[in-house]
């Protein structure tokens, strides 16, 4: 066991070496054995917005929750910023403007600072908060305190692309320079902040046991050996791949999940940010199997023939999209996937978070193939650095979670991943709050 010990322990140093890919390490960024640079600050281009994806998807502040009226219920989520050193323009002379979410706040005064800090003498200027008069449009995250319009104290129209600029740094979660009169700022709810999960599936979702048999994700324990694909890029033939523990284990907790729908009927749940399996397109690549007795009703048979999937990859649940395919299974051994079209996707609460990590690092789930892992957009290099946690098990034996939570190594490759890759590589749900 001693030995064991130290071998993981001697694989970690070197993950802490080797986890950034050299071409990682040659352009602009941290560096090893340098003093820090001081960044630069680029200014936005008018009609720019940062990040570079729409407003209301997840990568930027997410979904509207629906208009905060002063009679709701919501109210009391909006605090009042009554900070100083900001400026409010508060026309309607309510005190609206004021009013925001604590994120939402935290962020205008932090933006605030640096502003002082960028221009001396000059202050932050809010000339729109939180709208109860209907002066947006109907989805307006003005409406839920989420968003602001801002310019500088002197009105000074040169200053407002390195303000937005300034926003970006402060941590909102989008920026756009809209228009010549202002910025545009909004941020995440707070709850879809509280919501980030990590990967996992919840606890009724179902796995296939050796033998043909099904039990429950939260029944599952470690020395199970449930159907997974014998290949890292899910390309392989199916087999039964012991389960070695879990990377998160919380069977008390009630939290938002994807759900992922197909033409065969069948649905698979999971996190925003866990990986799975898809193709982008031409999910009838094949005969269509429709005889009686068939698992999972009609989908289209891939074959041995595997180089005629082109383009099969891995991608967050939170960027599934209809028409693309997924790869399901009869609950075969030895036989291959095959492909179903993606009909719709939806979102709903669920019960506990559970992430079996398998010997080969796949896992078949309510009969579509998915991946152990998740945060991080790249299936192979999640499993190649996992692969001292596998190595360590397959060694020691499986082992029931010890603690609720999450895993202690995958833990620690989330804050080395954090300070080692760009932020890119991460889903925006991929950490837990406090992890």
């Amino acid at each position: 066991m001693r030995i064991s010990f130290l071998l993981l322990t001697a694989s970690l140093c070197a993950l802490v070496l080797l986890l950034t890919p050299a071409s990682e390490g040659c352009g602009p960024g941290r560096g090893y054995g340098k003093r820090r640079a001081n960044k630069k600050l680029t200014p936005l281009a008018y009609k720019q917005f940062s990040p570079n994806v729409a407003e209301k998807t997840l990568g930027a502040s997410g979904r509207p929750e629906g208009k905060i009226t002063r009679n709701s219920e919501r109210f009391k989520e909006l605090t009042p910023n009554y900070n100083t050193d900001i400026i409010f323009k508060d026309e309607e002379n309510t005190g609206a403007d004021r009013l925001m979410t604590q994120r939402c706040k935290d962020k205008l005064n932090s933006l605030a600072i640096s502003v002082m800090n960028m221009w001396p003498g000059v202050k932050l200027r809010v000339t729109e908060g939180w709208d109860e008069d209907g002066h947006h449009s109907e989805d307006s995250l003005h409406y839920e305190g989420r968003a602001v319009d801002i310019t500088t104290s002197d009105r000074d129209r040169n200053k407002y692309a390195m303000l937005a600029r300034l926003a970006v740094e402060a941590g909102f979660d989008w920026v756009y320079y809209e228009s010549k009169a202002h910025i545009h700022c909004s941020v995440k709810s707070e709850h879809s902040v509280a919501a980030k999960t990590g990967g996992c599936f919840p606890g009724d979702a179902q796995v296939i046991l050796e033998g043909g048999t099904t039990k429950e994700i939260r029944d599952l324990h470690p020395g199970d050996r449930v159907l997974a694909s014998a290949a890292t890029d899910g390309h392989g033939p199916l087999l039964y791949s012991p389960v070695l523990s879990f990377l998160d284990w919380q069977p008390n907790v009630t939290k938002i999940f994807y759900v992922i729908g197909t033409a065969a009927g069948l649905n698979i749940t999971l996190t925003a940010a866990h990986l799975i399996f898809i193709k982008d397109s031409n999910c009838a690549e094949g005969r269509e199997e429709t005889g009686e007795g068939s698992f999972l009703g009609p989908i289209e048979e891939v074959g041995t023939n595997w180089a005629g999937v082109a383009g099969l990859r891995t991608v967050f649940a939170s960027e599934v999209q209809p028409g693309q395919c997924v790869l399901m299974t009869k609950g075969r051994v030895g036989s291959q996937a095959k492909l179903s079209a993606v009909t719709h996707v939806e979102v709903q609460r669920g019960s506990g978070l559970y992430a079996p990590l398998t010997q080969h690092g796949s896992i078949v789930v309510n009969g579509v193939l998915a991946s152990c892992y998740a945060a991080v957009d790249k299936h192979h290099l999640a499993h190649w650095v996992l692969a001292p946690l596998r190595f360590f098990y397959s060694l020691m034996g499986p082992s029931e979670p010890q603690t609720e939570g999450l895993h202690w190594y995958p833990r620690l490759l989330q804050r080395l991943g954090q300070m080692l890759l760009d932020a890119g590589h991460f889903h925006p749900y991929g950490f837990e709050q406090g992890h």
